[in-house]
Formats: structure tokens, sequence, C-alpha cells
């Protein structure tokens, strides 16, 4: 019988346990998988602790992303013992998702595992990784360029932010990691940042305009910290917006879209088109620096997720962590 960690609503709370399940307590699916590896994501923790506003029906298993093994497909271009990646499509929000042994999905939102990946590696990527390419990708297509100046990334130490720098200084950009946690600077460092600067001078509110100073931002914070990032944007920059860890306002004014041409441009990762999802994937195939990515990622099974869920969402969690379902 396949474990899932498996949420149901209890009053206000939320009542999170790993499970066994019989294969009938799974929804029908187009295809089923054998998941080998999850991960614990920003929106996974959300779920398991507050359950809403992620959850949108119940009960549910979470895990916005997996990869593994097909066991049966009704699809004719997905075969069994194919080797896939399914992240986004409101997988661990409105359907049961990859923190179990088992997930179902719809033939169209799976992508094939790359050659240069295995399942583990894939999930020390997961969304955040994915996220991140996305964001790299935004920055390419606005013509930013290694030369061009500084880019910000916020949410350092996390998992978007981690991807990121290590994926921006590959590629020769100067990149800056903006962290509320000090003691990480050598980790940041290593990852590829040539400097560190507190959150603090983002988080709070800021002037309509600031020095000029970003080339280009990556954030996956939000509120105060971009309104800030997009303030002190140079003339015709691109701040790639990702996430919402301090929230999901905006307060600022149009002062830097209207008299210094910088572009807010959105990421999302949930409903990106297939085309793009193999983009993405490969290219984290192509430039991940395998050495880095173990310096990221950490590994739990089911029940240490569960465990680890509080601390990611305050903030103490660093990089990535992989989630091995079979543990």
């Amino acid at each position: 019988m396949p474990k899932a960690i498996v949420l149901e609503k209890s009053g206000d709370k939320v009542d999170a346990a790993v499970r066994e399940l019989a294969a009938a307590d799974f929804p029908e699916a187009e295809v089923r998988l054998r998941v080998e590896y999850s991960s614990l994501n920003y929106k996974d923790a959300l779920a398991i602790v507050r359950g809403e506003p992620v959850v949108r029906q119940w009960p549910m298993v979470p895990g916005i992303d997996g990869a593994g093994i097909v066991e049966s497909s009704t699809h004719a271009q997905v075969k069994p013992g194919d080797r896939v990646i399914l992240n986004g499509w409101g997988v661990g929000e409105r359907r049961w998702g990859c923190l179990a042994q088992s997930a179902g999905a719809m033939a169209d939102w799976l992508v094939p595992l790359p050659e240069q990946l295995d399942s583990r590696s894939a999930m020390a990527l997961g969304t955040a990784g994915y996220t991140a390419m996305l964001c790299v990708l935004k920055l390419e297509r606005h013509g930013v360029k290694p030369g061009d100046g500084e880019v910000l990334v916020t949410g350092a130490a996390g998992g978007v932010g981690s991807v990121a720098i290590s994926l921006l200084a590959g590629r020769g950009y100067t990149v800056v990691a903006s962290t509320g946690r000090q003691a990480e600077a050598p980790y940041l460092k290593r990852l590829g940042a040539s400097d560190i600067i507190d959150r603090k001078t983002l988080s709070e509110r800021g002037k309509p305009l600031e020095r000029e100073r970003w080339a280009a931002v990556v954030d996956s914070v939000g509120s105060h910290t971009l309104a800030n990032a997009c303030a002190s944007t140079r003339y015709g920059g691109v701040v790639a917006a990702c996430g919402l860890a301090q929230g999901m306002d905006l307060p600022m004014t149009v002062a830097p879209f209207i008299l210094r041409g910088v572009t807010l441009a959105g990421v999302d990762s949930v409903m990106a088109p297939p085309a793009v999802r193999k983009e993405a994937w490969q290219r984290l195939a192509d430039e991940t620096d395998r050495d880095l990515l173990a310096l990221l990622s950490h590994e739990v099974g089911l029940q240490g997720a569960l465990e680890l869920a509080p601390r990611l969402l305050a903030g103490e969690v660093r990089g990535r962590t992989i989630v091995n379902v079979n543990a």
C-alpha cells in the first residue's frame, strides 16, 4: 500500500500525517506515476502548516512536484517505463500531489526527464529550480547581458534564490544576494554571489525612486522588497517577480516604469505551457553545476518533510529539500 502525506481539515486546523492508502483511494488519472522523489517547496509548507489558501479541496496530498516512472497510461504518447517530471498544473493544490509514493496526472502535464538528470537530481532542482530558470529566461528575453551590471537576487538563501544565483553566476552575471541570514554569506558566495546585502535594506517602505543600481532583479519575496527593487533598478532594466514570501501587496508608485522604463515581468510556474517547461528543464539539465547542486540540497523522508515545513515557513531552511518518498 503506497504511503503519502495526507492533509485533512479539522475545524480551523490542518491534520497532517503520513498514511498508507489503498490504490482505490487515489483519484482516477490518465497517467499513474511511481514517484521516486519529490521536494518540499514554500507552497508545500504552507499547505502542510496552514492549508489555505494553497489547498483548494480536502482531503489533499500535498507536493507540487515529483519525478518518477510511469506505471500505467491511457495516452498514446506516454508509455509505462517513461521517466518524467510532474510539477504545477494545480498538483498539491486542487489535485493530489507528489509527496506520496504514487501520483496521477494528465499526460500533457508531464515533462520527459532530461538524459542528464535522474529523479533525485531533478527534485534537487524541483519547482524552485525550474522557477529560477524561468526567471533567467525572462531576463534573457528582455536583453539583459552579463556585462550590463549587477543582478539582484532576493530571498537568496531559499530554493529559488539559491538556484538563481548559481545559474546567473554560471553564465557570467555579477550577482548580488539579498538575505536576512548573514551566517549564510559563505554559502551564497560559494554559489557565485559577488556581494551580500542585508534584506533590511529592501524590506521597509522606501522612496518612489532610489539610486539606480540593478541591471535586473530576480525577486521571490514581493511586497516592500519588490517595490524597493523596482525603485532601484537602472534605466531600461527588468525585474522578474515570482514569489510572495513577504506578502502579496505591492506598495509602490509607477515612477520606475514611466521615468526609467523599468519592466516588471511576472513569472508563473504553475500554468506555463509545455514548450516553455521543456526548455526550462533542458536548460537546467545542461547548465546546472552538479557540485553546487549537492551543496544547495539535502534529503529527508516523508515524515521529515512534515517536521521541516514550519521551519521552511520561518525562513530557517537553506536551499532545496529533496524528499525521498520511499525512505
